[in-house]
């Protein structure tokens, strides 16, 4: 890659284009849960198409279509951009509306413009400013966009992306376009739900010995969990710290003169790279049978319903490495971490063993998932031409 290239490529990005796809994919409601992504998915595969690229779409579910756009290359390994085409419900509180993208100062306001229909419209403008190098034959790999359903609530995209994926084709990496602030995070922890349900017996309040109170035992199983979130945290190290738990919701009982016959707790773990929602599942509920709770009239059954796996990529690979000098190489700010979020870049790099990294405009924390959610187009903008340069430094 020569300065003069890298320049060229540059300056073939432009505002204007990632300003009204961003708009049209924001403008196209995908809300989940609903499973409406068919009507954004539609804009982007326009998109696309338009610029040249090799479309395949497809439904994981009725009305739910993953996409995957593919710029050609040559035989080696490719450069993978992953993003999803889900937002999460407007809710209250906009002084807008939420779908219909509003251009103030610079900033682009509307669901979904953060997370993250804008990342989505900056990978499009990057690979459509490489369409000539693909043209003259002059990328050693593919580069390509994968968008996925359902990353909001329970990973039905990715999960069937996953399964139907060529492992016979290679990727030096997998940029999740999440919006990170530009900074480069090589570690995610991963998430779980866990569901646990608990049966007792009803009685009488007036004899409640004469029953088994499942709320009881669920206060006993909460009293499990905190200590081990005590015992983890206390030992947290490292670039992602320690797993987590939080016992999101509680419910139970019949009536205030009744010992409560159920219970039900739902329950957030955050994973390691290294670990499974089952082993997990299957630690509590020794755990349980070992305090006793399970007996003597308690029944207790523990269900993963959700399991999002975590990664941690080396600081040293070329794919953590080539993206801070794409961005350096354009005088932006960034530097390299962990997230606490979790997010799709976990099943590609433990199911398909692709090296991934989260990179994207716009701040997760500050923007994303509120009302009046927005994003600067100078970060939409930077975030392509980084991911432009970045795909020369790795196939050029």
């Amino acid at each position: 890659m020569t300065v003069s290239e890298s320049d060229a490529v540059v300056a073939r990005i432009r505002p204007d284009e990632i300003i009204a796809l961003t708009r049209a994919l924001v403008d196209a409601p995908s809300e989940n849960p609903g499973g409406t992504e068919a009507l954004a998915v539609a804009v982007l595969e326009s998109a696309c198409r338009d610029t040249g690229f090799t479309v395949t779409s497809y439904e994981v579910t009725p009305g739910r279509p993953n996409l995957i756009a593919t710029l050609p290359g040559g035989d080696g390994p490719g450069l993978m951009f992953l993003g999803h085409s889900d937002v999460v419900p407007a809710g209250p509180g906009w002084t807008g509306d939420p779908y219909r993208t509003r251009l103030s100062d610079g900033v682009l306001t509307g669901r979904g413009t953060v997370d993250m229909k804008g990342g989505l419209a900056s990978v499009v403008a990057a690979m459509s400013a490489l369409a000539p190098l693909a043209e003259q034959g002059r990328l050693s790999g593919p580069v390509q966009l994968v968008c996925t359903v359902d990353e909001e609530e329970h990973g039905a995209g990715v999960r069937d992306l996953v399964a139907r994926a060529d492992t016979s084709r290679d990727f030096v990496g997998c940029v999740v376009a999440e919006p990170t602030d530009l900074a480069v995070v090589r570690g995610c922890r991963g998430a779980s739900y866990l569901e646990i349900d608990i049966r007792g017996k009803a009685a009488h309040s007036g004899r409640p010995d004469d029953g088994r109170s499942a709320i009881y035992a669920a206060a006993s199983i909460i009293d499990i969990i905190r200590a081990d979130h005590e015992a983890m945290t206390a030992g947290a190290a490292g670039l992602l710290g320690s797993g987590t738990w939080n016992v999101g919701t509680m419910s139970g009982g019949q009536g205030i003169s009744v010992v409560a016959p159920m219970a039900a707790l739902g329950v957030d773990r955050r994973l390691m790279p290294d670990e499974s929602a089952e082993a997990i599942a299957d630690w509590l509920r020794g755990r349980i049978a070992a305090a006793g709770i399970d007996s003597d009239g308690i029944e207790v059954d523990v269900a993963v319903t959700m399991e999002m796996p975590g990664f941690e990529t080396p600081a040293d690979h070329t794919l953590v490495t080539a993206t801070v000098d794409a961005l350096n190489a354009l005088g932006a700010q960034t530097s390299v971490g962990g997230w606490t979020a979790a997010c799709d870049g976990g099943f590609v790099s433990r199911d398909l063993g692709i090296r991934a990294i989260v990179c994207g405009p716009g701040n997760i924390n500050t923007q994303a998932h509120q009302p009046d959610e927005s994003v600067a187009v100078a970060d939409l903008v930077t975030a392509a031409r980084a991911y432009a340069l970045l795909a020369l430094k790795l196939l050029g």
